[in-house]
């Protein structure tokens, strides 16, 4: 009788999993996009970007760069990481844009979520005509605040004159889309 009850017991535990996983499953399959990659939050566009400009990171050298030196400019942040091949795919072509746009008031910030040594090794293989930062915990919660919910990279955050989050993407920026961006927000 005490086995009954036990596989009994097993069964209605088995039972009631199965039940819950298959509602917990279903939840997570209505959040996500058809990529099976959960939407990005976009809860931050058109909000201030205050969380980047209290940022006060080294560059590879070690020297201290305050983020609050380039408010005012049009900001194209750039979490990214040298393990990552998506990072590095579009960093030439931000490099271009850089240098297209930076006399009209953009400006491009890498921020590394890697040591100074690998970005240093990266510079030498892959120089960029814009500043990277190496990153920290700070600079991890400062990209939750800009839209990152899920703290992937790469993630790239674009930030108009008035300090107000004009874009985000999670994943690879294409060249020509971002270039649309710029050229939308240098007109205003």
């Amino acid at each position: 009788m005490n086995s009954r009850r036990t596989w009994a017991a097993i069964a209605i535990v088995g039972i009631l999993s199965v039940i819950f996983g298959y509602f917990i499953f279903k939840d997570s399959q209505t959040a996500m996009n058809m990529k099976g990659v959960p939407p990005l939050e976009t809860s931050s566009l058109g909000s201030q970007a205050t969380a980047i400009f209290r940022l006060n990171l080294p560059d590879p050298d070690g020297k201290a760069q305050a983020m609050e030196q380039w408010r005012g400019k049009i900001l194209v942040v750039n979490y990214w990481a040298t393990w990552c091949p998506p990072c590095r795919e579009e960093m030439p072509g931000f490099s271009r844009l850089q240098e297209q746009f930076g006399a009209k008031g953009v400006q491009f910030v890498g921020i590394s979520i890697d040591t100074a040594g690998k970005v240093i090794e990266f510079q030498k293989q892959t120089p960029v005509s814009y500043p990277l930062l190496i990153g920290d915990s700070g600079a991890i919660d400062s990209s939750v605040a800009l839209g990152n919910s899920r703290q992937a990279l790469p993630f790239t955050a674009v930030i108009d004159r008035q300090g107000m989050v004009a874009a985000i993407k999670l994943g690879r920026y294409a060249e020509a889309d971002l270039e649309r961006q710029l050229v939308e927000l240098i007109s205003r």
